[in-house]
């Protein structure tokens, strides 16, 4: 899928490049990049990872703006 596909069907601001926050990690949430696609799912680079892993565009992300506020997202699930 591509990641106009994505920003459609799940309504999310997605691109390559952008800023997100996961707040799935027991840890607390993590900081990282939106690096591509895979299937409908998002692939992103947590920051201090050397790999990236596959997210659901709206399960456990934020969105962030340019300077770091949230754009959209929160815990769907």
């Amino acid at each position: 899928m591509t990641m106009a596909y994505i920003r459609d069907a799940y309504r999310v601001p997605a691109k390559r490049g952008d800023r997100i926050e996961y707040t799935g990690d027991k840890a607390g949430p993590r900081l990282g990049t939106i690096i591509g696609t895979y299937s409908a799912k998002l692939k992103i680079r947590l920051d201090g990872e050397t790999h990236a892993g596959s997210y659901h565009p709206t399960w456990k992300l934020r969105y962030l703006n340019p300077d770091g506020s949230v754009a959209i997202g929160g815990d769907h699930g």
